[in-house]
């Protein structure tokens, strides 16, 4: 309802009040004539769930965070979703055909609309993927369209984007063509980054596309409203344009961030909140109640460093800061949720060997372990190298009580492991965040990453890292890395060997990333929510089958 039509409290008499409430029962019977031959809906309740940090964006080609990342894939579908068990099943897509090479798949698109009415089409995902793909985009998730044919090539600005292996055959038949049969794609597909955008609505939104509730439109379960771009709640309502709004069982999810866990506790014990994820000492204080959960997770706390600045576009600074700390005595005593020290930037028990079923990480070694000695002595080649005494550098994290307690802890850890550094700390709202990392403004950044789907390649090629795309120009890494989508993409042998290569080079050899700690997921849901699935690869929640 826009402003004009609101009534003016204050100025109707009694009888016409009256009459304005007949008038309305006589509508309400007649839509429900009307509609009597429909199923009715029978979503009811409303779940609460606190985030640990706000909205970024609704924009599929732009988000790099979880709160995002969550929202999209509630609220926009692609061709498949994460079921119930976890796993992938077909959504936005009907029928799936592939070829018998593995290259080719035929997709055939269920009848769906936007919520502006427009039909879904085979053209949204053409547009949508070639937006991911396009150099001029500026994606931070522009790698994934790696398997794709030519995706590569086309990212990097080598080809046209109309070369990209994907093409609309009619209204409702998308075919996409593979570089090399890919084993994780319905994985990969589920994913935010290759959800459909409507080219129509998008290209007239501007660059207010996705920068908040009003200037996005959506495809999935739920629509998502009372976000402006700036503010800290947003409601997932439930979308009565969904192909399967049946299955939505809930009305309303309203999610609110709360960034003091003390407040997230006392809100749950209150009962006026269904889920919070529980971090620190307040792990120890929840363990063994009803509703605690906890998992291990593949996602991991990890460091970028700004190659654009002379001090951390030194090689041995960075491998100072990559081992100059205390990785055990972070998690044991700081972190305190099961999370556990990572010396590669793959994860443990994350993926292992269909050749003899050895875990990357046992494989590839530990890369970046916790050293003083080491991390002192090439901290100081890196002064001498760049004609410095001393060294003051500034550590950005977001401002949620885990990020503040592990910028504290490094800044402590530096200061007193390398003789000569500085640290200053600064903490800001993740969207924040995530635009100073954008666009330079760090010489540390901390930050958590969770995988889209289960191949070291994502955390190799990814894993977080602020302008890998663009500024990682290392030869041997780049062969490799092409190496492992061509040559060797269907020998498992020498794809593993090339994957090991890749991960040495950018974590060991240059420090360009740097693996802190492999997380865990713990948190409280209340026992009478039920349905609530929560991704295998982080924390990221999907409300399509819950119930209250």
């Amino acid at each position: 309802m826009n402003e004009a039509s609101k009534m003016k409290t204050g100025h109707i008499n009694k009888g016409r009040l009256i009459g304005l409430l007949a008038a309305a029962m006589v509508a309400t019977v007649t839509l429900t004539a009307c509609g009597s031959k429909k199923t009715a809906d029978t979503s009811k309740g409303n779940v609460r769930v606190a985030a640990t940090d706000a909205l970024a964006t609704l924009n599929s080609s732009r988000y790099s965070d979880v709160s995002s990342g969550e929202a999209i894939q509630n609220s926009i579908e692609g061709l498949y979703r994460i079921g119930s068990d976890g796993k992938p099943v077909l959504a936005g897509a009907k029928t799936v055909k592939i070829s018998d090479n593995q290259r080719v798949y035929t997709f055939k698109l269920r009848a769906n609309k936007w919520s502006n009415g427009d039909d879904v089409t085979a053209a949204n995902y053409v547009y949508a993927w070639r937006k991911l793909a396009d150099p001029t985009t500026g994606s931070p998730n522009s790698q994934n369209i790696d398997p794709i044919a030519n995706g590569q090539d086309v990212r990097l600005g080598k080809k046209p984007l109309r070369e990209l292996g994907v093409k609309a055959l009619d209204k409702q038949t998308l075919q996409v063509t593979l570089a090399n049969p890919v084993s994780y794609l319905k994985d990969l597909l589920t994913t935010a980054p290759y959800a459909p955008q409507d080219e129509a609505y998008v290209k007239k939104q501007g660059k207010a596309y996705g920068t908040d509730a009003k200037h996005a439109i959506y495809n999935g379960p739920f629509t998502v409203t009372g976000w402006t771009g700036t503010n800290d709640k947003w409601t997932f309502t439930k979308n009565k344009h969904y192909w399967d709004a049946k299955a939505v069982k809930v009305a309303t999810v309203s999610v609110t961030t709360v960034k003091s866990q003390s407040t997230a506790a006392n809100l749950y014990q209150s009962g006026k909140l269904d889920y919070f994820d529980l971090t620190n000492e307040y792990v120890k204080q929840y363990k063994g109640r009803p509703g605690y959960h906890v998992r291990k997770v593949p996602s991991v706390g990890y460091l970028n460093f700004n190659t654009k600045r002379a001090a951390t576009a030194n090689v041995h600074i960075r491998r100072a800061l990559a081992t100059g700390f205390n990785k055990n005595q972070l998690t044991k005593d700081v972190l305190q949720d099961g999370s556990t020290p990572l010396n590669g930037i793959v994860p443990a028990d994350f993926v292992k060997s269909s050749v003899n079923g050895e875990d990357f990480r046992k494989y590839s070694g530990n890369l970046v372990p916790s050293d003083a000695a080491y991390a002192r002595k090439e901290f100081k080649t890196g002064l001498k190298e760049l004609g410095k005494q001393d060294l003051t550098l500034e550590f950005l994290s977001a401002d949620t009580p885990e990020a503040k307690a592990v910028a504290e802890f490094m800044q402590s850890s530096y200061e007193k492991t390398l003789p000569g550094l500085k640290i200053s700390v600064r903490e800001v709202p993740l969207k924040q965040r995530l635009n100073f990392g954008h666009n330079y403004q760090f010489d540390i950044v901390y930050g958590l990453w969770s995988p889209d789907y289960q191949d070291p390649y994502q955390f190799i090629t990814d894993g977080g890292a602020y302008h890998l795309n663009s500024d990682y120009k290392n030869p041997t890494y780049l062969k490799v890395v092409k190496d492992v989508n061509d040559t060797y993409a269907t020998n498992p042998t020498k794809r593993w060997e090339a994957l090991r290569t890749a991960e040495h080079q950018i974590v060991k050899e240059d420090a360009f990333t740097a693996p802190v700690f492999q997380g865990a997921h713990v948190y409280m849901e209340r026992p009478s929510v039920k349905g609530l699935v929560v991704s295998p690869n982080g924390s990221a929640k999907f409300y399509r089958g819950v119930t209250k």
